[in-house]
């Protein structure tokens, strides 16, 4: 579908009204369910702070780039024959 970063900047251009409209919704219902868990037990800050946090992708590049163990990815060596030396 997209070949390219400059196919995929065409494509949030063409449809910016649907990205806002589905960025507000998705925080709308984020910030509800945080609400409920968060603010609810007078713990505000967390409320805020998980939000942010969350909205913003930033537990998620914290997991990759700091907490996930990156493993490169080798070669297998195929296992030697009884006959070759």
């Amino acid at each position: 579908m997209f070949e390219n970063i400059d196919s995929i900047i065409a494509f949030i251009e063409e449809n910016t009204l649907l990205f806002v409209v589905v960025t507000l919704w998705s925080l709308a219902w984020k910030g509800f369910a945080l609400w409920k868990a968060a603010a609810q037990k007078k713990n505000p800050y967390w409320f805020v702070a998980i939000l942010v946090l969350n909205t913003y992708g930033i537990i998620d590049i914290l997991y990759i780039f700091i907490f996930s163990e990156w493993k490169k990815i080798t070669k297998k060596e195929e296992p030697k024959k009884d006959n070759e030396a």
